[in-house]
């Protein structure tokens, strides 16, 4: 295949731990051409997507992970497929892109995940798609309304939409004294809609994060374990990672999702689980994969990488009529 990655400064990514270098290392051993691109590289012309690309090399070198070629400017369409690993906030700009990846995907390029998912799924409000997973949960910005499911559930997470890492997020609880003024800050004063969550104990235990790939659930999962008195386990605010077998409940989950998954294109994607509930659904960059692989071996990137070049074959059948 000729496969490019769309990401942020690959120079800047933390080595050890960045599931797209994963990727990029299963694709150049299965013998696939890279092309690196970066958010501000695309453009339309003539209702064609273009992007400003460069060859990529990628090393398994904590020194040296990386190697780009001389940068030019072609269709998107010359490529068989497009890893769309930007990551949020998921804003304006991120939408805009997923329009020029539409049309790109329109042109036969197959783009991981799907862009109309990326834009329909956002993180947070997906995950109420399975609400039958979930603990109680509501969406709003009105202050009023956010109060009352505080002093009903007592002990409450409340979270931006769009956020990524666990930025933004607050355990409050019913009669707390700092109530009206998380709520006025995370609500911009009632302009921004978020969301609260009964808090989930079990948190002690570690925010669960199952990897899914083209709707079937990986054997493993990464505990990500809050340290100290903090309350979120995510890896970018001082969790620590423990991979671990998948249990029942986290297969239950992944059972109930993975269809409504597949029938969207999403190929890739990170159910964050607490307990025995469904927290969040990553679909732009789900990471990861590194941690587990570490612990088990498993392989998680070459056999998503095997994935794209079914959906690669799928698309060229299509193209011939077959």
């Amino acid at each position: 295949m000729k496969l490019a990655v769309m990401m942020d400064p690959i120079a800047q990514v933390t080595y050890k731990k960045d599931s797209t270098l994963a990727m990029l290392w299963a694709a150049a051993k299965r013998g696939h051409e890279l092309w690196y691109i970066e958010p501000d590289g695309l453009s339309l012309r003539a209702g064609e997507t273009w992007a400003r690309m460069a060859p990529l090399q990628v090393f398994e070198d904590p020194a040296r992970w990386f190697e780009l070629g001389e940068w030019i400017e072609q269709p998107l369409s010359r490529l068989d497929a497009l890893l769309m690993r930007k990551d949020p906030p998921f804003d304006m700009n991120f939408i805009y892109a997923t329009y020029l990846l539409e049309r790109a995907e329109q042109a036969g390029v197959v783009v991981i995940n799907k862009p109309q998912a990326l834009r329909d799924c956002n993180e947070k409000l997906f995950a109420t798609a399975f609400a039958e997973c979930m603990v109680p949960t509501i969406v709003s910005s009105r202050s009023p309304e956010l109060r009352a499911f505080i002093a009903a559930e007592k002990d409450v997470i409340v979270k931006p939409l769009d956020g990524m890492g666990g930025a933004g997020i607050f355990r409050l609880s019913a009669g707390g004294a700092n109530i009206g003024s998380t709520l006025e800050m995370l609500t911009d004063m009632g302009q921004r809609p978020i969301m609260a969550q009964r808090y989930i104990p079990e948190i002690s235990d570690g925010d669960k994060r199952v990897l899914m790939i083209d709707g079937e659930p990986v054997p493993y999962v990464l505990a990500r374990i809050p340290q100290g008195d903090e309350i979120r386990g995510n890896l970018a605010a001082g969790g620590r990672g423990e991979a671990r077998p998948i249990n029942d409940h986290e297969l239950r989950i992944a059972k109930r999702a993975g269809p409504e998954l597949r029938r969207r294109g999403l190929l890739f994607v990170g159910l964050d689980v607490i307990g025995e509930y469904l927290t969040e659904v990553n679909v732009t960059s789900p990471t990861c994969i590194r941690e587990i692989d570490a612990a088990y071996g498993f392989g998680i990137a070459d056999k998503l990488i095997a994935a794209v070049e079914v959906r690669v074959q799928q698309q060229q059948l299509a193209r011939c009529g077959l």
